[in-house]
């Protein structure tokens, strides 16, 4: 008995081994493995994935087409707000019968999907093809204006909110001159008393 892999993505192909031009229709809805997407974006696990693929057997291997339809969700990277949307994926790989041919020292550098106990595993595949779609800062629209910088307040609710930003170099120059107003007063106190005597 094989329990390499007991993931609703990994696939028996004992039908098609070694028998070019045979092609098998894999129209199925699996969950989402654990850890699919990057740390701000992704498909959380469990969530239902649609696999439309075409498994073919060739001369190398098995060649495995189609669309998968991903449901992705994270945060706005501006104003936090929650991002949902479904997410369809193009692929094509070749899950090769033999990844490690003799005389071959460039294998190593190279992504390679194998056929392994006559099966396939489509998560390594489907996981690169998928992260490589989402966006590394994503908006929930693309003017999105995000949150204040300064106190998080929601710019689009307030599109007139701002700060009054001083230059720093100005304290110091605001601090002689208050200095001086009251040293003015304190003078004009002194000599109103001695008018009065």
């Amino acid at each position: 008995m094989n329990n390499r892999n007991s993931s609703a993505l990994t696939h028996s192909v004992r039908d098609l081994e070694h028998r070019p031009g045979t092609m098998r229709n894999l129209e199925i809805e699996v969950p989402a493995p654990k850890d699919f997407g990057t740390e701000v974006i992704g498909s959380p696990e469990g969530a239902p994935m649609d696999l439309q693929l075409r498994l073919e057997s060739v001369h190398d291997g098995i060649l495995v087409s189609g669309t998968v339809i991903v449901s992705i969700h994270g945060e706005c990277s501006r104003c936090l707000d929650p991002i949902d949307y479904d997410l369809p994926v193009d692929v094509q790989e070749l899950f090769v019968f033999d990844a490690s041919p003799e005389g071959d020292e460039d294998i190593e550098d190279e992504q390679v999907y194998e056929v392994r106990d006559e099966e396939i595993d489509l998560e390594p595949m489907l996981r690169d093809a998928v992260i490589i779609q989402l966006p590394f800062q994503p908006v929930c629209r693309a003017d999105c204006p995000g949150l204040c910088a300064q106190c998080g307040a929601r710019l689009e609710k307030d599109p007139d909110h701002h700060h009054e930003v001083l230059d720093p170099r100005w304290s110091a120059l605001e601090g002689l001159l208050s200095s001086t107003d009251q040293g003015s007063d304190t003078s004009d106190q002194t000599t109103e008393t001695r008018e009065e005597r």
